[in-house]
């Protein structure tokens, strides 16, 4: 087989595959990679494929396999049914060889960690509200934790990086949230590693926004949101791939989200308690208090949407952050 390239990983029916475990499957086609789960973007002769839920970038849409411009196959997985608690142990275990988990010290990515047994980081201005718990849960737990601090300066010069990579660059919140990020992913990168281990998707599959609560149609909101995940994980990894990493997604695994799905949308957000299912499997691996505390958003519980306005303030935008990340994408972009 000519030279073969795989970005991220593969696997099949739970049992992580080889490079040289994918070209033997490879020799019998295409179709080959129809089971396949994993988070991957896979080239061979004029042939490129991609992961089911599009967890990998690429330039062809989420499980496909193309061949000289043509879709000529399909990646659907379909391990067998399980419980939650088995679907995000396994997905944490096929993620877990390498890697670090970007870790705030609340539930989602405090079970990952407890799971992982990886190095963690976590960003924030300091002072802020998550350095103190991520500081505070890592020696509950006795995790591995380093934490980064970005000075304003710092913070400035994220913004100017991440402005030119993102989809929605004059969006705050969604720079805000890339910019939590770039600095999780930049500590990976200069450390050596690929693949952050993160809890993107555990809000919308089991109901952790605070609107969920007072939602007039819970499961239609759910819904709309997941389907949302697609572009949210198209920001993350722009920004991871400044640093020539990716962010891997266990709950975004095939398994927990079909496991979740099955949870009725009253039992994800039950009894005024957000992601209810997901804080009882927490609960048999990492302390109560962690897997109960309700937590910020990690723009928000970092500082670092605070240092945003700060800088916006500075810049002469004293009620428009939104016209201060204009400006810094017009002088990125040159328009």
């Amino acid at each position: 087989m000519p030279d073969m390239n795989l970005k991220g990983w593969i696997e099949r029916d739970g049992v992580r595959l080889t490079p040289a475990d994918v070209e033997q499957m490879l020799e019998a086609g295409p179709n080959a990679l129809n089971g396949c789960g994993g988070e991957f973007l896979l080239d061979w002769d004029d042939c490129i494929a991609r992961d089911a839920l599009g967890i990998m970038p690429g330039p062809v849409p989420p499980g496909t396999v193309c061949c000289g411009g043509r879709e000529v196959a399909r990646v659907a997985p379909d391990p067998p049914p399980c419980t939650l608690e088995e679907a995000i142990v396994t997905a944490v275990d096929l993620r877990r060889d390498e890697g670090v988990v970007a870790f705030s010290g609340g539930v989602d990515s405090a079970l990952i960690a407890a799971l992982a047994r990886l190095p963690c980081v976590t960003v924030g201005i300091e002072g802020s509200h998550d350095i103190a718990w991520a500081a505070k849960a890592a020696r509950m737990m006795g995790l591995d934790l380093e934490i980064v601090s970005p000075t304003g300066d710092e913070v400035a010069e994220a913004l100017r990086r991440v402005v030119r990579v993102i989809p929605d660059p004059t969006n705050p919140l969604e720079v805000s949230i890339a910019t939590t990020l770039f600095f999780a992913a930049a500590w990976a990168g200069e450390h050596g590693h690929t693949r952050i281990l993160a809890g993107q998707g555990a809000d919308e599959l089991f109901g952790g926004y605070a609107r969920y609560l007072s939602s007039p149609d819970l499961a239609a909101e759910l819904e709309r949101d997941i389907v949302d995940l697609g572009r949210q994980g198209a920001r993350d990894q722009a920004v991871a791939a400044l640093h020539a990493a990716y962010f891997s997604m266990p709950y975004r695994d095939v398994r927990v989200v079909r496991a979740a799905q099955a949870i009725p949308a009253a039992e994800r957000v039950r009894a005024g308690v957000r992601k209810y299912p997901l804080r009882e499997v927490a609960e048999r691996h990492i302390p109560a208090e962690i897997a109960r505390a309700e937590k910020k958003a990690m723009q928000y519980g970092s500082g670092i949407w605070r240092m945003i306005q700060r800088l916006a303030r500075t810049n002469g935008y004293k009620k428009s952050v939104q016209g201060y990340l204009t400006e810094i994408s017009r002088a990125e972009h040159d328009y």
